[in-house]
């Protein structure tokens, strides 16, 4: 079995290539050229009718352009809410993360502060434009190009500037498809490995679970907080409400099909000798205080509602424990004994818990194990999955020997 040359002589062999390709005319060379991957060899073609192989620098976006490309983005939220971990993976990485819209300007940018300057003399950075006709063959040209996870390594790129790179990249859709934008993990060439490739597709698919549920949130103002302390919250302010009414309320959101009469009546009361007239006036006094929300016939939302642990439900559903761990601030409505509310405060329980159990991110058990503070397999799972040495262990260590003596 022949052994693949080393990446020193396969990034010779790259560097022979480029030098052919940018001093002939342009298009393809007569010669095959077989260090050259096809899809790279396709971008240079393209490229070289708008691109300088010697250009130093990107190109800019003005600073009030670029603001307004990421207030508007539906990247902001995701990308803001991720930020403190693309930054912690990309500083321990010897790396950049790069996010850009779907036009390739870049929006954010964040990592190793030595990678980050020299990223930025090439204009890597906020307002640079990274698309192909701009800068040429790069893993942000190729993935808006082609919609699918791209590595672009050293003199692969068209432009000299960049042949210390390697790249690696995947596009961001929204729900219906569209491409959003780009994320980009980005080093040193002799640094390369292909396990980033994948590291950026599980980035990629806990942002789009993100975006995902953004758009599904509806467009009015009003919120509902079920787990934890339950609210209900219209234009940014608390609405009183009874703990009957949260509780209709909640079931209805979490079941958007909706309830018979007799089954909500079940589900809310029971085996209590309830009348059904009771459940009509409580269901009347809920309609009112949503403005109208609840059809008659048959009791469901006339009207997405945005609710927490509707929430919480897609992201475990798209994989997205980050999230769904943020969302958990409590047990759902904790004081509620209602048998709708009961079951549905296990099955959101037992899927959250298992999920951490199941994760080997040690951040997702220690912020689960603070909202269970007297759950003892979770604290375990914080300190086996901790390193010697992390600040952290002390905390899991202190709320397992409370949880313990409990």
């Amino acid at each position: 079995m022949s052994q693949l040359p080393a990446a020193s002589h396969q990034r010779a062999e790259l560097e022979k290539a480029w030098e052919r390709w940018t001093t002939s005319s342009p298009g393809r060379p007569a010669s095959a050229e077989v260090a050259l991957r096809g899809e790279v060899a396709e971008s240079w073609e393209r490229s070289l009718r708008t691109v300088d192989p010697t250009r130093a620098v990107a190109p800019g976006t003005d600073r009030d352009e670029l603001g307004s490309r990421w207030a508007e983005s539906p990247l902001r939220t995701p990308i803001t809410e991720m930020a403190g971990e693309l930054r912690a993976l990309a500083e321990d990485s010897g790396m950049i993360a790069v996010v850009t819209d779907e036009a390739g300007t870049v929006l954010f940018s964040c990592g190793d502060r030595s990678v980050r300057r020299r990223a930025e003399s090439v204009n890597l950075a906020p307002g640079g434009c990274w698309d192909e006709p701009y800068m040429g063959t790069s893993g942000i040209a190729l993935s808006l190009h082609s919609g699918r996870p791209s590595q672009v390594w050293a003199a692969e790129h068209l432009v000299e500037a960049l042949h210390g790179w390697v790249c690696y990249c995947a596009p961001i859709r929204a729900a219906d498809g569209r491409q959003l934008g780009v994320l980009d993990l980005s080093t040193y060439w002799d640094r390369s490995h292909p396990l980033i490739l994948t590291t950026v597709r599980a980035l990629v698919t806990a942002i789009e679970s993100r975006v995902h549920v953004e758009q599904q949130r509806p467009a009015g103002n009003t919120r509902l907080e079920s787990l934890g302390v339950p609210r209900l919250y219209q234009q940014g302010r608390q609405v009183p409400m009874r703990p009957r009414q949260l509780e209709i309320l909640t079931l209805l959101a979490l079941e958007p099909d909706g309830f018979t009469p007799e089954r909500l009546h079940d589900a809310v009361y029971g085996d209590r000798s309830v009348s059904s007239s009771t459940l009509k006036s409580d269901v009347s006094r809920l309609r009112a205080a949503t403005d109208g929300r609840i059809a008659d016939r048959r009791y469901m939302l006339t009207e997405p509602l945005a609710c927490d642990a509707v929430e919480l439900l897609a992201a475990l559903g798209a994989g997205d424990l980050t999230t769904a761990v943020r969302l958990y601030r409590g047990p759902l409505l904790p004081d509620s004994d209602v048998p709708g509310i009961v079951q549905w405060r296990e099955h959101l329980d037992v899927c959250l818990r298992t999920a951490v159990l199941a994760d080997p991110n040690p951040e997702h058990a220690l912020r689960f194990g603070q909202r269970c503070p007297d759950d003892i397999e979770i604290h375990e799972h914080a300190l086996r999955l901790l390193p010697h040495g992390d600040s952290r262990r002390a905390l899991a260590t202190a709320r397992l020997h409370t949880a313990l003596h409990a």
